[in-house]
């Protein structure tokens, strides 16, 4: 999931603690530091709810797939592949 920035999205200042080295190279690299730190926070927030909704509907899967061993595709003999 690829998150993009809301043009006028409520914006909220915070602080963070950063290593002083990395910080020096993004800077000298002209990274935008803000801009960076939401896309890392973007993807984190992605990938905690992906595995959160993967928790969540473990039972489901597990007997979704304990269906198919059992008793195959439902629709197995239409497939042209």
């Amino acid at each position: 999931m690829m998150h993009t920035t809301i043009p006028g999205a409520a914006r909220k200042a915070t602080n963070v603690t950063l290593d002083e080295a990395l910080l020096v190279e993004a800077k000298a690299l002209r990274i935008n530091i803000s801009q960076a730190a939401e896309a890392g926070l973007a993807h984190a927030v992605a990938e905690r709810r992906a595995a959160q909704w993967l928790e969540e509907n473990r039972g489901a899967l597990d007997s979704s797939n304990a269906y198919v061993e059992q008793h195959g595709l439902p629709l197995a003999q239409f497939r042209n592949f």
